[in-house]
């Protein structure tokens, strides 16, 4: 059984602004969307790392102010990074704004008991040993909880026990693909039109949500480059060699994924859903190519015979160019709807980043290159893809526990994406319908939900009863009934976030 994907929102927050939602929100205390965010206000408490949550206006899934002061730090950039202007903000984390380095502390091969015991980890330590024992969980269960103010381990069970990640993996790959790359990467669909104009190709960069809105612009520039030269007919090719290796992913032909091409119309939907599972392609990239000869001809270009494979000539010249969302946003869809099209081209783009072939293989390597470099622990670590449909993925809590800890620092707000594509429970994505307008845990939490047949996962943040942030992240296999593993899960993070003081 693969991630059950519903259909949340695309946007982490559109759905908190729904009447329905809203409704659930007087319900409880009348807090508003801030506040079931960050949980701070909810408990009455400042929140411990201002860094998940600075203060200025959303752009693209990052605040204004960090990314003006990614900018100013020349941290991450490309050519659609705005300047920032001469007083600009920077971060403003109401905790220290300094996290211990995960290679020699909160990610260090350690005993599974926190380093201080004293009242508070006791008592956490009991709440989560018990919760942890539930026959629900299955046969082998894993957790580590970490402050990410301090970068301190708190709890740990089976940290380093390498574990089959289900869905969870996308942590890894979204954070490997920002800090490769940066949040305002874009990915390029071009159109390159040979010497004398006769032959067109329309070349894929690997972005997975062209739609034929974005099909119908390329067309539009084309057209009025070809006027201008007086063409009225031409040869159409699609190229797709971007991307390497085989475009099937292990799993073989399935409603959660289609074939991997660098040129895709509505990641190989064939209905009209933009998320969860649908029918799929068998080939995306020839029916992108048929669907852009389409608009071709609607605007007086004929393309003759069907497309054809093929690539550009090296003395062809680009006539249009789409580009994709930036790659903050896509990380955000990625996670928020566990859109597994997106977390395989995240993987691809992370490989060509770092010189890799883009297939599997080369994806694989890059993304551990990366996080290597961020100093994450990586024993018994094997990420065989971007998504967590192959369960040759392996990965432990404190790799999934230190990724989260990591897009938390101050010093990374490029990292930032990653947390706030994280669902929300009881609102959005693959957490929507987990929590109702009653639990405990609703709206408190933000996590990435893991779900294969015997695997079930949970990994994410939490503001406690002290208001520190917490990265946790729970990992079972074994489990016989999903349902009920993930509400033992559920429970989990839900303890952390109203465990008493």
């Amino acid at each position: 059984m693969t991630e059950p994907v519903k259909r949340p929102s695309i946007n982490p927050l559109n759905a908190l602004r729904r009447p329905a939602v809203a409704g659930c929100l007087n319900k409880v205390n009348g807090w508003n969307n801030w506040q079931f965010t960050a949980g701070s206000a909810v408990l009455g408490l400042a929140l411990a790392a201002g860094a998940v949550l600075a203060a200025g206006p959303w752009d693209s899934g990052q605040r204004k102010a960090e990314q003006q002061w990614a900018a100013a730090r020349d941290r991450t950039g490309g050519a659609h990074h705005e300047p920032a202007p001469p007083a600009a903000p920077a971060p403003a984390p109401s905790a220290p704004a300094v996290l211990a380095a995960l290679g020699t502390r909160a990610d260090k091969a350690a005993p599974d008991v926190p380093d201080t015991p004293d009242g508070a980890a006791a008592a956490l330590r009991t709440t989560l040993d018990k919760l942890l024992d539930s026959s629900a969980l299955g046969t082998v269960r894993t957790a580590v909880v970490i402050d990410t103010a301090t970068g301190k381990r708190l709890y740990g069970k089976g940290a380093d026990t390498a574990m089959t990640p289900a869905s969870t993996v996308k942590i890894a790959t979204a954070v490997a693909a920002l800090s490769a790359l940066g949040p305002d990467h874009r990915i390029a669909t071009t159109v390159q039109a040979s010497p004398d104009s006769s032959t067109l190709t329309l070349v894929g960069g690997g972005d997975p949500t062209l739609d034929k809105a974005a099909l119908r612009e390329l067309a539009g520039g084309t057209v009025r480059a070809l006027r201008d030269r007086g063409v009225d007919s031409v040869r159409l090719r699609y190229d797709t060699s971007r991307y390497s290796g085989p475009a099937r992913h292990p799993i073989g032909p399935n409603e959660n994924i289609a074939p991997v091409s660098a040129l895709m119309l509505d990641e190989g939907r064939l209905d009209r859903t933009d998320r969860g599972p649908a029918p799929r392609s068998g080939d995306p990239a020839r029916d992108a190519a048929r669907t852009f000869a389409g608009l071709l001809k609607d605007a007086g270009i004929g393309t003759g015979s069907a497309p054809t494979p093929g690539r550009a000539a090296a003395t062809s010249r680009p006539v249009a160019k789409h580009l994709s969302v930036p790659l903050s946003a896509l990380v955000e869809r990625a996670l928020t709807n566990s859109d597994n099209d997106i977390a395989e081209a995240l993987a691809r783009q992370t490989a060509l980043a770092a010189g890799e072939p883009a297939d599997f293989d080369g994806g694989r390597r890059a993304v551990t290159a990366r996080l290597k470099k961020l100093h994450l622990p990586l024993a018994g670590a094997n990420l065989a893809d971007g998504s967590g449909l192959n369960r040759k993925d392996k990965v432990t809590a404190g790799l999934l526990a230190g990724l989260l800890a990591r897009a938390a620092e101050p010093g990374r707000p490029e990292l930032r994406p990653v947390l706030t594509g994280l669902p929300v429970a009881g609102f959005t994505g693959t957490l929507s319908n987990r929590y109702t307008s009653t639990s405990r845990g609703t709206g408190l939490i933000r996590a990435k939900t893991g779900t294969l047949t015997g695997v079930n996962t949970l990994a994410g943040t939490v503001v406690d009863a002290r208001g520190r942030l917490l990265a946790f992240a729970f990992l079972a296999s074994g489990t016989t009934s999903p349902a009920e593993a993930q509400s033992a899960l559920d429970a989990l993070a839900t303890s952390l976030a109203v465990r008493t003081r």
